[in-house]
């Protein structure tokens, strides 16, 4: 059902998928999905109540981002699922907001819908055709009256931006500092020697006067009360995303040169339903087991792998300082699958190469689209897409970490490997990365 701004629709469906789509062309500015689970006053509870790109899932996972995909015609799409028996009784609507960092007026095709989760049928549709400088859009909102939900095409623009769009709604946002302007430095002058103070000379104390009678003791001041706890810091909207146009970012020049460096990876299907063709037969989505892996190399000529297979998970606080977390077999995890990095034994890497490998349920990355995130301990998250393989390939590079002079850089690689026959698929990296190690066939537990 097409809806006109303002306008609703009945959701029958317990669990939704809303997607919100634009068309992809030279100029076109990108587009963020997010949501805002509000309550009857029209504002959020805490900041927790937001879920963007860096907060892709809310703490009751009744609501979380479900990636981004694009389709052979130069469509994009981006996915917000909800559960709507999960959200909690306090939530009465969830608002569905598109940004850019451009304006809308160039995003063309601008539409946000419904479908059921687990039908793949659409619910409601709202094309968004009167766009010209907004920022930032409620496209539309999913809210409860009399215990049944509904759809509402909302069309709202601001010129603000996602800052301003969330604040409007009770979010605390990080501003950003401005660069500070430079301030010369005055030459030191000498310091003056002051010449040394003689003391002066006492009189004698007077006699002592007769002890005063005892006083009674003062009463204790009362207790002050508890100090309140410190408020949570506000969310930070930033982000970098790397293309083709910028590919590498420094995490040095970031600051972050200790502590835990995560990296994450969650896919979803580019198909309706959850399903992808595998030459003549259909292949559910659940059925692809997709792997995080690392190949690492440290100064001293150590080299190695960190992924699930033969439970090869790394460890954190011994070399490689890698470790993998899970292996989610089904992209159902809320998490998925992440690295994590010990960014205190930094001088010792040389370089990492975090890949990925489709470890069976589909014949190559063309039907798939994944983001990878990088997330820094300090500085904004660093984000890649994984949505252009048009190969049969099953082997995706994804970043190449490297140590060089001390300056740790991220360098976005997103190239899709078609492995040699007899090659098995890590080998494959390797041989594209010239890492020169041994393999041997072998599985998982």
């Amino acid at each position: 059902m097409t809806l006109q701004k303002g306008a609703n629709a009945p959701v029958p469906a317990a669990r939704v998928r809303v997607e919100l789509g634009w068309r992809e062309g030279p100029g076109v500015p990108e587009v963020d999905a997010s949501a805002l689970l509000l309550t009857a006053s029209g504002k959020v509870r805490s900041d927790d109540d937001f879920v963007f790109y860096n907060q892709p899932v809310h703490r009751s996972g009744a609501v979380r981002q479900e990636g981004r995909r694009q389709d052979q015609a130069g469509g994009v799409t981006e996915t917000v699922g909800a559960d709507l028996t999960a959200l909690e009784q306090e939530i009465t609507k969830v608002a569905v907001v598109a940004s850019t960092e451009g304006t809308f007026g160039q995003v063309p095709g601008l539409f946000v819908r419904v479908l059921d989760a687990d039908t793949g049928a659409e619910v409601a549709r709202f094309d968004a055709e009167d766009a010209t400088t907004e920022t930032a859009f409620v496209l539309g909102e999913l809210y409860r009256r009399n215990d049944a939900w509904k759809f509402r095409a909302v069309g709202q623009g601001y010129a603000s931006g996602l800052a301003g769009l969330a604040t409007d709604f009770g979010i605390s946002v990080e501003e950003e500092a401005p660069e500070p302007d430079p301030v010369p430095v005055p030459a030191q002058q000498p310091t003056p020697v002051q010449a040394p103070v003689q003391a002066p000379v006492q009189a004698p104390p007077p006699p002592m006067a007769a002890p005063a009678p005892p006083m009674a003791a003062p009463a204790p001041p009362p207790m002050a009360a508890p100090a309140p706890p410190p408020a949570a810091p506000p969310i930070s909207l930033s982000k970098i995303t790397l293309t083709k146009a910028t590919p590498a970012v420094s995490l040095t020049k970031q600051g972050a040169t200790s502590g835990a460096m995560r990296v994450n990876l969650r896919w979803s299907a580019r198909k309706q339903r959850g399903w992808l063709n595998k030459g003549k037969a259909a292949v559910r989505l659940e059925d692809v087991d997709l792997d995080l892996s690392c190949l690492w190399e440290l100064q001293n000529g150590a080299t190695g792998i960190v992924h699930p297979i033969e439970n090869q998970f790394g460890s954190y606080d011994q070399p490689p300082y890698v470790r993998l977390d899970q292996d989610d077999r089904t992209g159902a995890s809320e998490a998925g699958e992440n690295l994590v990095v010990n960014l205190d034994h930094q001088s010792e890497i040389k370089r990492l190469l975090v890949f990925v490998v489709i470890y069976r349920g589909a014949e190559s990355f063309a039907g798939l689209d994944g983001i990878a995130t990088i997330y820094p301990p300090s500085g904004p998250p660093i984000e890649m897409h994984l949505d252009e393989c048009t190969v049969p390939s099953q082997v995706a590079a994804v970043a190449l970490i490297e140590n060089t002079g001390g300056e740790l850089v991220v360098r976005r690689e997103a190239k899709y490997i078609v492995r040699a026959p007899g090659v098995m698929k890590q080998q494959s990296a390797d041989l594209e990365y010239g890492w020169g190690m041994t393999w041997h066939a072998a599985g998982k537990n």
